[in-house]
């Protein structure tokens, strides 16, 4: 997609005031530390908006054009950097796109509800939502969400982008919910002091993979202690790892690994490190040689992972499921002492059961998801449930499981789900190929779009019940 998205001047501006805040974390000074939220810098990061009609090549280009809808915005792509704090207590910088719907639509103008969205998983240490020419999930929240008269507020986490952090705070609930509320405030401070298109008080939440889980603990935390701050209109967190003590009983116990299992671990063993200070005493009690050397400091990165594959810093499986064994990335030791560890104690604080969420809630994912199971969702939905809160769990094999959206709806997402497996599977040949080209692509690219559709239809039905 065209986006004619330009981040030169940005980044200098950004380098610039990196270098006077120091990069990360801030040490002492004479000046107060700013407060959290505090805008740092913001800038319109595109030199003219996305057009209606360039959001609708991409789209198309993806075979997501009827999903999304034809685009009734241009967008303004802004990005904005804030003061937050790491998991010590230390104020740390980081980065947030700020999509912002406009033109002459009744749409695209005044004050609009805000989609405050939480990303993906990623290894990328120059991750960064506002390039949209370069993030595919970037540019799909613009089509979906701020094309159709929504703001996204889409913060960037810490150890992304610009913020210093040497590592990212990944899978750590209330840590996200701190980073994604900070940028939130940023956003509308400087949206309502720069733009012509105000956010409203109408605030909904969502977020895919990670992010699911991380909108999931956002709700919770902005429902907990921010609720003279922030109302929650309504939340729909997609294909999370919600159930995280159960996830990592099944990886590390019973099976099966999930896809992509060597990422991520090495992501929440350092996040859980920095948080809790406890979870080994050196890398070593956890990581086989040689990965015990580099697996502590190894994400987020700017080497590709078939690079580190070849510099030998992550197991040679181009599935990412070697975690144990000859070969393995984490000792026999690590798997055989798990079940009393201070590792499973971390998943448990992590695990988001045992609230009620006050907002309606909606929840999306893939029953053959080999990367998140879809257990994670249906435990959430039976956890709600069990303390009277009915939420819906899309599962997009099933038109049955969306029948809250109408049946018509349901039969569409399913029969369009179905449809784009068995495009993936035809274009890799059919057979065992073409089953290994779905699982491939699964939860990574063809989930996240029929689930947003899901949740914006959710966000929309809600909004038309409330005055």
């Amino acid at each position: 997609m065209n986006s004619q998205f330009k981040l030169a001047s940005l980044t200098l501006a950004a380098a610039a005031m990196l270098s006077a805040c120091g990069g990360g974390s801030s040490a002492a000074s004479d000046d107060p530390p700013p407060a959290r939220g505090a805008v740092q810098l913001g800038v319109v990061a595109s030199t003219t908006p996305v057009t209606k009609a360039q959001i609708d090549a991409g789209t198309a280009a993806k075979g997501i054009g009827a999903l999304a809808g034809a685009a009734q915005c241009d967008v303004e792509i802004r990005y904005v950097y804030y003061s937050t704090r790491d998991p010590q207590g230390v104020i740390a910088m980081a980065s947030t796109a700020v999509f912002v719907p406009t033109g002459t639509g009744a749409a695209c103008s005044g004050n609009r509800p805000v989609v405050l969205y939480a990303h993906g998983t990623t290894t990328d240490q120059t991750f960064n939502m506002a390039q949209v020419d370069k993030n595919a999930e970037g540019s799909l929240v613009m089509a979906f969400y701020a094309a159709q008269g929504f703001i996204v507020v889409a913060p960037n986490y810490l150890g992304y982008d610009r913020s210093g952090l040497q590592y990212t705070t990944y899978l750590n609930a209330e840590q996200s919910a701190i980073e994604m509320v900070d940028g939130l405030r940023a956003a509308k401070t400087y949206l309502n002091a720069d733009s012509a298109v105000k956010p409203s008080a109408k605030l909904l939440i969502a977020g895919y993979s990670q992010g699911g889980h991380v909108a999931m603990a956002t709700q919770k935390a902005i429902e907990r202690d921010y609720a003279s701050e922030f109302t929650v209109t309504a939340a729909a967190p997609m294909s999370g790892p919600y159930n995280l003590v159960k996830f990592g009983d099944v990886i590390t116990t019973t099976g099966p690994i999930n896809a992509g299992a060597t990422l991520f671990l090495p992501l929440m063993l350092t996040s859980y490190q920095k948080a809790y200070g406890n979870i080994y005493a050196s890398p070593s009690d956890v990581y086989q040689s040689p990965y015990d050397k580099t697996a502590e400091t190894l994400f987020p990165t700017k080497s590709t992972l078939t690079q580190l594959i070849q510099d030998g810093k992550l197991p040679n499986d181009p599935t990412f499921t070697k975690l144990f064994g000859t070969g393995g990335l984490l000792t026999d030791s690590f798997r055989a002492g798990y079940a009393a560890s201070n590792y499973r104690k971390a998943l448990q604080t992590n695990t988001l059961l045992g609230w009620t969420p006050k907002a309606p809630v909606a929840l999306c994912g893939g029953a053959n998801d080999p990367t998140v199971f879809f257990f994670n969702t249906t435990d959430a939905q039976a956890d709600f449930a069990s303390r009277g809160k009915a939420v819906p769990a899309s599962n997009l094999e099933s038109a049955a499981s969306m029948q809250w959206a109408g049946a018509t709806t349901a039969a569409t997402i399913a029969g369009g789900f179905a449809q784009a497996k068995a495009a993936t599977s035809a274009a890799a040949g059919g057979g065992a190929a073409g089953a290994a080209a779905v699982q491939g692509a699964y939860h990574g690219t063809l989930v996240p779009p029929f689930c947003n559709a899901l949740a914006r239809g959710f966000f929309q039905s809600v909004l038309a019940a409330q005055p």
